[in-house]
């Protein structure tokens, strides 16, 4: 299985001031996803709408953004990356998007809720 991880839907799924400091956020995620695919063996690609400043880097995920920043386009990444993919049925989005969650389908993907995830990468 690989995961396309809609970011900030992730990181929006607990409300703990994370729109205070979004940098620290993102880290904070993707530091959880580091050790969540370290652990499971996972392939983990998470997805901002705009690239992080400053970078955050990992050699255990990919991090990835939309190549312009704007509301949804991590959504429309996602979507992209999915109908590049020559084999999408081996792809989990997660997101808890309606929008996102019909195109993924029509994508031949499948979802997981982000807040179902958040809660068994933090378990890790």
């Amino acid at each position: 299985m690989r995961w396309l991880i809609d970011g900030m839907n992730v990181i929006g799924t607990r409300p703990d001031a994370w729109w205070r400091d979004r940098h620290a956020a993102m880290v904070g995620l993707v530091d959880m996803l580091e050790r969540w695919a370290a652990a499971s063996g996972e392939d983990v690609t998470v997805v901002f709408e705009r690239p992080p400043s400053p970078p955050i880097r990992s050699t255990v995920i990919e991090v990835a953004h939309a190549p312009r920043p704007r509301r949804d386009s991590a959504d429309d990444e996602i979507v992209r990356r999915l109908a590049a993919d020559s084999q999408p049925g081996s792809v989990r989005v997660v997101t808890s998007d309606r929008w996102l969650c019909d195109r993924v389908h029509a994508a031949g993907a499948t979802v997981q809720a982000s807040a179902q995830f958040r809660t068994l990468i933090e378990e890790t």
